[in-house]
């Protein structure tokens, strides 16, 4: 086991990442810290040791792990808890729970398609405005009688 490993390759080792350019990438554009003060961006070649505690950001949430084994190779899902220990406060996890519920009501007026239930409701309601009118009029029979 190793003493050391490249904050890139555990990122991406324990599955806080995809691939490790994406872990990569959120090295070099600031969203990965380590620490308690969480101020301080570090490079992806920067080294962690047993017991550092990682900051990720990724919009709107800060999630923070605890190191507890390191690994360069990928991990399979139900190993990931003998590496890491996820200290995310309840406080951001719960802003993300805001984010999921509001993402529907928050999404402004002509942007993108509806989806699937809202196609839905919107055919409901459509539906349901129509029943109640008879449109079986002769509109040109009026004019004839002039």
């Amino acid at each position: 086991m190793p003493s050391e490993v490249r904050i890139d390759k555990w990122l991406w080792a324990v599955r806080v990442f995809k691939t490790r350019t994406i872990a990569t990438e959120a090295c070099k554009k600031g969203r990965v810290s380590v620490g308690v003060d969480n101020s301080t961006p570090i490079k992806p070649s920067r080294t962690i040791k047993v017991g550092d505690v990682v900051n990720v950001r990724k919009p709107p949430v800060t999630y923070s792990f605890r190191v507890l084994a390191l690994t360069e190779n990928r991990l399979g899902a139900r190993l990931v808890p003998e590496y890491m220990e996820n200290i995310t406060p309840q406080s951001q996890l719960d802003l993300l729970e805001v984010v999921k519920i509001s993402g529907f009501i928050d999404r402004r007026k002509g942007l993108g398609r509806p989806t699937k239930r809202e196609g839905r409701e919107l055919s409901k309601f459509t539906s349901d405005i129509s029943d109640g009118w008879d449109f079986d009029f002769d509109f040109d029979d009026e004019d004839d009688e002039d």
